[in-house]
């Protein structure tokens, strides 16, 4: 191009005839007349077109890459692949030949999702208290020192931006009901409408068009927290981009570096307390002020909260003989006057409750497993053996159930043990907590070991003693003067001869 600018400047400007300009270039002075009738300031050369050997195939080639490319990165063919299938089909170029077209195809379509590929859309603006936008991401924490994998629920309000996460380790409906819950009361009420894709725990099946199968039980909580859900459109993200926008800041501002908490109780009553700070820190931007400002007037649009939703799912069980249930890889005990008979299981984000006969049979903490690698795990409550071990009294010196009673209670069942009947002595005393408080009973039986006397007969005297609230230790008491006898009784058993008759016909008892 600086050859031909000098070419130029010769020639229109200083005058040189072509003959001096062709002597001082060595070029002929048609191709110097060439280059100033076409008027162009740089050279342009032109390629031929030359025939390949996969122009027959690129329009196949090319169809199998955009399908490739709609799959998963594990489920994708590679270019090798691509390369084999097409020889099969009769192709005899080489495999190089593919890599660069598949190349060459990725880059235009990579240059088209970012110019016109990426579309055209509408800015939004929402009203206070009008809407709110949820969505879910994974991400990693470590708890009581193991990393992690959390299922996190980000709910985020339209107007002012305020927004609150919610981290658990399953995105089931207890988990989507409890992140609501806890949403509206941080934000101090509830909005009219949420967003939401189509996600499986709310959209049973999605129809033409806006049409919605939703879930009965997630039409529930929507219903009880009187708000109308509305669904984007499929693999359309950007109709609640609020929230995926913060999906994408909350990596940064909370993840990294991952926290490490004891426990996820603890991770979630941080995430609160950073998320309650972050809407001091960041700037609302369309609005004056922080995002703190801009809910203290959105406030006042919110619909009050109801009482929390009992955001529970119903399952129902059959109680085995052993008195158990399972559910998720582990094994919760059950009263035995149930076993062998259909309970409801009722599933809380942190709880299980076993309910039948439209009453609660008992509660258990909620155990997630994660690792399936581990063997399934068994908690018992040793109280709902009592029942069994009052008719085979047998079973309590290797029962599974009862090596989680309070020490008091093993030691107890030691020292019972080693004595002839002691199981049944032991049975017995375990059923006190039947009909009496167990404080009450463990207390009596603590008494009782301090005594060195533990022994089921003893134990009733203390536990008696103590229900009745006497106390074995009286104060001494000094009697007045007044009441002193002056002749003091004496054990005399011959006055009672003179009660027995002198008649010879006189019959006793005996």
């Amino acid at each position: 191009m600086a050859f031909l600018s000098i070419i130029r400047r010769w020639a229109l400007r200083e005058h040189v005839p072509i003959r001096e300009i062709a002597r001082r270039t060595g070029l002929s002075r048609n191709t110097i007349r060439k280059y100033l009738r076409s008027g162009s300031v740089e050279p342009k050369f032109t390629v031929p077109e030359r025939p390949s050997k996969l122009d027959p195939y690129a329009a196949k080639l090319a169809g199998w890459l955009k399908t490739e490319a709609g799959k998963s990165r594990k489920q994708r063919r590679t270019v090798k692949q691509l390369h084999a299938d097409l020889v099969a089909l009769g192709f005899t170029g080489s495999y190089n030949r593919v890599a660069a077209f598949a190349r060459a195809w990725r880059a235009d379509r990579q240059r088209e999702l970012q110019t016109t590929g990426r579309g055209t859309f509408v800015p939004l603006v929402f009203a206070p208290g009008e809407a709110f936008q949820f969505d879910w991401s994974e991400d990693w924490a470590i708890l009581g020192g193991e990393r992690t994998k959390l299922q996190v629920a980000h709910i985020k309000l339209s107007h002012s931006r305020a927004f609150l996460l919610r981290a658990y380790l399953l995105q089931t409906h207890e988990m989507l009901f409890d992140a609501h819950g806890h949403a509206f009361r941080v934000f101090g009420g509830v909005p009219a409408r949420g967003i939401y894709d189509n996600m499986r725990t709310a959209v049973d099946r999605v129809g033409k068009g806006k049409e919605r199968q939703v879930n009965a039980r997630f039409l529930a909580m929507t219903s009880h927290y009187v708000f109308e859900p509305e669904f984007c459109n499929p693999a359309a993200g950007w109709e609640k981009g609020q929230v995926e926008k913060n999906v994408q800041d909350a990596r940064h501002r909370l993840w990294q570096p991952m926290p490490s908490l004891p426990d996820l109780a603890a991770l979630n009553a941080w995430l609160e307390r950073r998320c309650r700070e972050l809407w001091h820190e960041i700037p609302h931007g369309a609005l004056p002020g922080s995002i703190a400002d801009a809910l203290a007037d959105e406030r006042a649009a919110l619909m009050q909260m109801p009482p929390a939703f009992d955001g529970f799912v119903e399952l129902s069980k059959r109680v085995s003989p052993t008195c158990l249930i399972s559910f998720e890889r582990t094994r919760y005990s059950v009263p035995a006057s149930f076993a062998n008979r259909p309970v409801s299981l009722r599933v809380y984000p942190e709880r299980i409750v076993v309910a039948a006969e439209g009453r609660i049979l008992c509660e258990h903490p909620r155990l997630i497993e994660r690792s399936h690698h581990l063997p399934p795990r068994t908690i018992y409550d040793w109280r709902h053996y009592l029942a069994v071990i009052q008719r085979k009294p047998g079973a309590l010196r290797n029962g599974a159930p009862f090596v989680e009673m309070p020490p008091a209670f093993r030691q107890l069942q030691e020292l019972l043990l080693r004595r002839p009947g002691g199981d049944r002595e032991m049975v017995d005393v375990l059923a006190l907590v039947l009909h009496h408080d167990e404080q009450v009973v463990l207390t009596a039986v603590e008494l009782a070991l301090q005594a060195g006397v533990p022994t089921k007969t003893h134990v009733l005297n203390i536990l008696h003693r103590l229900i009745d609230a006497k106390t074995h230790d009286m104060p001494p008491i000094d009697t007045p003067l007044a009441l002193a006898l002056n002749n003091e009784p004496r054990a005399n058993v011959e006055r009672y001869d003179g009660l027995r008759g002198h008649v010879k016909e006189t019959r006793h008892a005996s």
